[in-house]
């Protein structure tokens, strides 16, 4: 088991999978929280079995997939529906993350969540990584890459904790505002000093 953990967070659109993706080329495993919350409403999974049990079967989709639409539209107006759904599926991704955590052998693993400190997985780690853009960066990238209006994109960082208050939690903040290759290799002296700090446990 890879002892020591670094998280990985950043806001929509700031880059957080670009270095994600960088980490495990260089060998490192990665604990995806997006992958895991994703996995545990697949089909026929005990997670999604509960949704429809609860909200019915408009929760499906004729494939026999979470309709993230609808069930996005019942619980954002409705906080007990919310609470429900947390209820009911932070358990599952934590234990999936506490089990992919405990069977990683890289020499540090890495748990990537744009939720990191919003749901208390900081907690998990011995060092967070926030990869850190301005606003006006976070706009563009994400209406350029997932083709949705800015209303949208500036609703969702809105509702994401706030730019400051993730600058202020994390140990160390990646400036991801130049180029790839800029970020690369600033992420090089970065996992030189996260490999030592891992030799040392």
């Amino acid at each position: 088991m890879a002892q020591w953990i670094l998280g990985l967070t950043g806001g929509i659109g700031a880059g957080k999978t670009a270095v994600s993706n960088a980490l495990a080329d260089k060998g490192i495993c990665i604990v995806d929280a997006d992958v895991i919350s994703r996995d545990v409403v697949a089909p026929n999974s005990e997670g999604l079995r509960a949704i429809v049990d609860k909200f019915g079967r408009d929760m499906l989709q004729s494939d026999g997939m979470l309709n993230r639409t609808a069930l996005r539209e019942l619980i954002f107006s409705n906080e007990t529906h919310k609470s429900w759904l947390n209820n009911l599926l932070h358990p599952m991704i934590r234990k999936t993350i506490l089990s992919q955590l405990a069977n990683a052998d890289s020499h540090y693993v890495v748990l990537s969540a744009p939720l990191l400190f919003e749901n208390q997985l900081d907690t998990l780690c011995n060092h967070t990584l926030l990869v850190d853009v301005s606003e006006a960066i976070q706009l563009h990238r994400t209406a350029q890459r997932d083709k949705v209006a800015m209303t949208q994109v500036k609703q969702i960082i809105a509702a994401q904790m706030s730019r400051q208050d993730k600058c202020h939690k994390a140990d160390t903040i990646l400036d991801n505002s130049g180029s790839l290759a800029h970020m690369h290799a600033k992420l090089e002296t970065l996992h030189q000093g996260f490999l030592k700090q891992a030799q040392s446990l």
